[in-house]
């Protein structure tokens, strides 16, 4: 573009959100740019070298129902491979190893009692809740003023139940249920179907990968863009005016627009000064942390777990790597399983890339068998340290957020946008989310062009 050119749109963000929106406006004839700080395009996607092959780092899955990401795996000619799921699971609570099959975990007669109690009273609350306007329950501010982890200790007594509990609430969210509110806990149910939809894989959230990764989509949509999308372009200063935006990035360089679009977690923006200021934006990225996590994938010569007559999927209390998945290739070349350390673990294990690397495989070959603790290769990423993300996989509803700033959510700010799966009506938290909320934003934004001119 040439200096001072007025575009119709800028986007900042080149994940999911940011792409669809871009691919959007110019569908529609609009001018627009695509600024991202990374050197690459994909958000809270992330590819690695694994064993000479590549694997995801980062967002992986694709969920039952996700209709707009299969529509895009199949524009961009990738295949989709079911998510192997076959033979017994592990749950591991202490020192206790069982084998079970299905989403229940097994437990004592109380525990699963006292569980199916809780799914009830929690299926029960979610009806209430509106995926898009969760802050219209009747009990918005009480529901938003409890913490998940006080809801759960009135209503799960049971030491059993209770680790179970908290231990879908980590695979989730990637916090401690006392960083959430119980609104918020409420709403992305409501926006992703169920408890058992969220940790299950055929039929569930977890039931198909991308062969080859997930980060050749985000590729593949951005060279549907071309020179639109430029990657290293840290924005650090926008400002509205009567008739524009103009982005200014670290470099010095500028760019105005008639219409921004943010595709940014809200916390991300907290970096950038926004003139004027906007007091609700300020605090919703105050009021939505990321969530805690480190992703791990590790490498062996062959899937010996399936030998054993067990899928790889693990869930546990005492391994700081919970939960665990077989992400072996579909040719069956090595065996490979991926699993995520979340929560105040991931806090504690970030930083020394040795202890984490030990810890996760002596967790590994506890509940494996020793030969999970001789891998063929080994590599993970750390999302809490990881510039312009400081976390994943979703910014989490902190108590009271919702009920006070969520009208804000998906409001324009004068001439911004706001995109991300955060802002997602359905699938929220999820790379489909991302995918429904970058519709939106091109949308909105393509209309009040048209309505300018």
């Amino acid at each position: 573009m040439r200096d001072g050119e007025l575009l119709d749109a800028l986007v900042v963000g080149a994940g999911f959100s940011g792409l669809t929106a871009a691919r959007r406006l110019a569908a529609a004839g609009q001018s627009v740019r695509v600024l991202e700080a990374r050197d690459v395009v994909g958000g809270r996607v992330r590819a690695a070298r694994l064993a000479a092959r590549t694997v995801d780092v980062g967002g992986q899955w694709v969920g039952a129902g996700h209709e707009r990401l299969v529509a895009l795996a199949g524009e961009a000619g990738a295949t989709l491979v079911a998510q192997y799921d076959q033979g017994k699971h592990l749950l591991q609570i202490g020192d206790r190893l069982r084998r079970f099959s299905g989403v229940i975990p097994p437990a004592s007669p109380l525990a699963l009692a006292e569980t199916a109690l809780a799914m009830q009273r929690i299926e029960w609350l979610k009806r209430g809740v509106r995926a898009d306007a969760p802050w219209q329950h009747a009990r918005a501010e009480r529901l938003d003023a409890l913490t998940l982890d006080q809801w759960r200790r009135r209503w799960v007594r049971s030491a059993g139940a209770r680790a179970l509990f908290d231990a879908a609430a980590r695979a989730i969210f990637c916090v401690e249920p006392a960083q959430i509110s119980m609104l918020g806990f409420l709403q992305y149910l409501r926006a992703n179907r169920s408890l058992d939809y969220l940790v299950g894989t055929t039929g569930g959230a977890q039931a198909f990968i991308v062969d080859g990764g997930m980060q050749q989509l985000a590729r593949w949509l951005a060279d549907t863009l071309g020179e639109v999308v430029q990657t290293g372009a840290e924005v650090v200063a926008i400002t509205q005016q009567d008739d524009r935006v103009s982005v200014r990035l670290s470099d010095g360089r500028g760019y105005h627009a008639r219409r921004l679009i943010m595709a940014l977690a809200p916390s991300a923006t907290a970096a950038m000064t926004i003139t004027p200021a906007c007091a609700e934006r300020i605090q919703l990225a105050q009021g939505l942390p990321m969530g805690s996590v480190i992703k791990c994938v590790i490498a062996y010569p062959r899937a010996f777990w399936r030998e054993a007559g067990l899928s790889g999927e693990l869930v546990s209390n005492r391994s700081p790597l919970s939960p665990v998945f077989d992400a072996s290739p579909a040719d069956e070349s090595m065996g490979v399983l991926a699993g995520f350390v979340a929560g105040r673990l991931a806090t504690q294990y970030s930083g020394d890339d040795t202890a984490r690397r030990d810890a996760v495989l002596a967790g590994l070959a506890n509940a494996f068998g020793p030969a999970a603790a001789k891998p063929l290769d080994y590599v993970d990423y750390d999302w809490t340290t990881a510039p312009y993300s400081h976390g994943c996989y979703v910014g989490v509803p902190t108590p009271g957020t919702l009920s006070r700033l969520g009208p804000a959510f998906r409001r324009p700010t004068g001439r911004i946008h706001w995109a991300g799966t955060e802002t997602a009506t359905e699938w929220t938290g999820y790379i489909e989310g991302a995918l429904e909320s970058g519709e939106r934003a091109a949308a909105e934004v393509d209309a009040a062009l048209r309505t300018a001119h």
